[in-house]
């Protein structure tokens, strides 16, 4: 974990950006492999019903369908709730161990962990995230508009939760500011990154 709030991560990491751009990077998958051997899924659906997500990857992939255990249909890390870590340090040890533990089968545990007072000692417990502005978050849909209209054209499917309501005006008139000072780098990184 790195201790930025979002506005920060934005100009920092310039791949926060870039791996957003879903259908750019869905448009490569299905001309590298087929768009029949392509499934794109979306996150909204496994949070709405995890069981027929599951069931859609199983029938994908030509395999059996399973039931999944009540234990695994629990929200796990969910944004609404998190927190910054109480110390990023021993959220990053946390986060290895845990990574140990679930290569070797031990999920059951982990979720055990997680359903438990001792998660906060490794996630959470600090203060609370706080929300991007309005200037932010119009900023990052005026640059992922394109990419969310293609998405819908690629996927077949209606993206409007994506989309703002509407934008006020005064975000309207520090656009160009915040679009400067948030995508300059990522803009930079687009026209280094290596096409995969």
């Amino acid at each position: 974990m790195i201790p930025w709030d979002f506005e920060e991560a934005l100009i920092r990491d310039a791949e926060l950006i870039e791996s957003s751009r879903y259908a750019t990077h869905l448009r490569r998958w299905q001309q590298a492999f087929g768009p029949e051997r392509v499934l794109p899924t979306f996150y909204d659906d496994l949070r709405h019903d995890p069981q027929a997500y599951v069931d859609m990857l199983a029938d994908f992939i030509g395999m059996a369908r399973f039931r999944l255990e009540p234990w695994e249909l629990r929200t796990m890390h969910a944004s609404e709730s998190m927190t910054h870590p109480r110390s990023y340090l021993w959220t990053h040890r946390g986060t290895l161990v845990a990574d140990w533990l679930k290569a070797r089968r031990f999920g059951r545990f982990i979720a055990m962990i997680n359903g438990s007072p001792v998660r906060k000692l490794f996630l959470g417990g600090g203060k609370r995230f706080s929300p991007p502005s309005p200037i932010i978050a119009s900023t990052v849909w005026e640059f992922l508009r394109d990419e969310i209209s293609d998405l819908e054209h690629i996927a077949n499917r209606d993206l409007s939760a994506w989309k703002p309501c509407s934008v006020s005006t005064s975000v309207d008139v520090h656009y160009e500011e915040a679009t400067q000072v948030v995508l300059s780098d990522t803009e930079q990184f687009s026209a280094k990154a290596p096409d995969t």
